[in-house]
């Protein structure tokens, strides 16, 4: 691990945020206010909201509990497909887009081409040959492929970076901080139940979720099984070379919870397995580069662990840490596999704006922006 690197903070990096007014680039929006590192400076949306005003454009569809920032209340909307307008405007963006995949990737592709980064929310680059996908306590090494990307497409400020699904982040630190510490795990089987907020306004009818439980997301659970096989993976002569030594099952359900995305995990170790006390040790006490450089959003403890038999729980635990931390419990024996736990992620923040954010945090800490 590097020692802390000096950041410049005396001037700070202006941010765009692509798909201002949805449910993830009003989550942005919210977390950006009197962000130390970066303040707003472009919005751009659909072509229906483009030439007005953000708060005008949100009017009647602002979801966030707390009001629009001041200083982003008359900023104009523009069409986020008119990439020259962004030109000028932002150091970089974050896209929170909401095309189909190819016009996603299309998009965001262009604004490198124009020489701006863009730190992604979107699924869409996930499995791109040369993008990072990239929790920054897990494979924060996973950005030396930047230099690559840009070499294949002759960028010279320009990449792509994106976040994973929002499903994982509640297992796939725990099973991180597992490996790291000498123990490695070779199955997985994992239940989760995930909030209503993570498919967007309006999501789901009361009429579907109330007194009722959704036993499918489309492509969720694809997305929960593979992910974290590029993420845990290694660059090998310029390439990733995908996790082979972990399998994932996955079923993902839709709960009628607003916030906080669950799971219900089970793990078999390949090898080494480390004692109950070990497990709860080595989670309590795991820390990665985000802590070491003390970025912003950077919760303290990356991973919580509650002693309570019947904790974690959304609503309690979900906001823990400014929203960034996973929080951990009910570790025991499991009767098929080895232990089975239950861990607890913000789905909008630490699985969405919060974790793009982190993201942004580490590549500006890092010399990329």
């Amino acid at each position: 691990m590097t020692s802390r690197l000096r950041v410049d903070i005396t001037n700070k990096a202006k941010v765009g945020v692509l798909g201002a007014t949805g449910m993830v680039g009003q989550m942005y929006i919210k977390l950006l206010e009197n962000h130390p590192w970066f303040e707003v400076s472009y919005i751009a949306a659909s072509p229906r909201s483009s030439g007005m005003k953000y708060a005008d454009a949100v009017e009647g569809r602002w979801h966030m509990q707390t009001r629009i920032p001041t200083d982003v209340r008359q900023l104009i909307v523009e069409d986020a497909n008119a990439v020259d307008k962004s030109l000028g405007k932002c150091d970089f963006v974050f896209s929170a887009l909401e095309l189909d995949k190819q016009a996603t990737r299309d998009l965001e592709n262009k604004y490198a081409q124009n020489e701006i980064p863009v730190v992604s929310n979107s699924s869409a680059h996930r499995w791109t040959d040369d993008v990072p996908v990239l929790i920054p306590e897990v494979n924060f090494d996973h950005l030396e492929m930047i230099s690559t990307q840009r070499a294949h497409h002759g960028w010279k400020k320009g990449f792509v970076v994106v976040k994973p699904n929002c499903s994982i982040q509640s297992y796939l630190l725990p099973i991180h901080a597992l490996e790291k510490a000498g123990f490695p795990i070779g199955r997985v089987l994992v239940t989760t139940l995930q909030a209503l907020s993570g498919a967007g306004y309006p999501g789901p009818s009361s009429f579907d979720m109330v007194d009722n439980v959704l036993p499918y997301i489309g492509g969720e659970e694809e997305k929960s099984e593979k992910e974290p096989l590029k993420i845990l993976g290694k660059i090998e002569k310029g390439k990733f070379a995908y996790c082979d030594s972990m399998k994932i099952s996955a079923h993902c359900n839709r709960v009628p919870v607003l916030d906080g995305h669950t799971a219900c995990v089970s793990i078999e170790f390949k090898d080494k397995k480390p004692s109950k006390e070990q497990t709860i040790r080595t989670w309590r006490e795991f820390s990665s580069l985000p802590q070491e450089l003390k970025l912003p959003l950077a919760p303290t403890q990356p991973i919580i662990y509650r002693d309570e038999e019947d904790r974690p729980q959304p609503r309690i635990d979900r906001d823990s840490d400014k929203g960034m931390a996973v929080t951990v419990g009910r570790l025991r024996d499991c009767n098929v596999l080895d232990f089975r736990f239950v861990g607890l992620s913000h789905n909008t923040i630490r699985g969405a704006a919060g974790g793009g954010i982190l993201n942004a945090e580490l590549l500006k800490a890092k010399g990329y922006l």
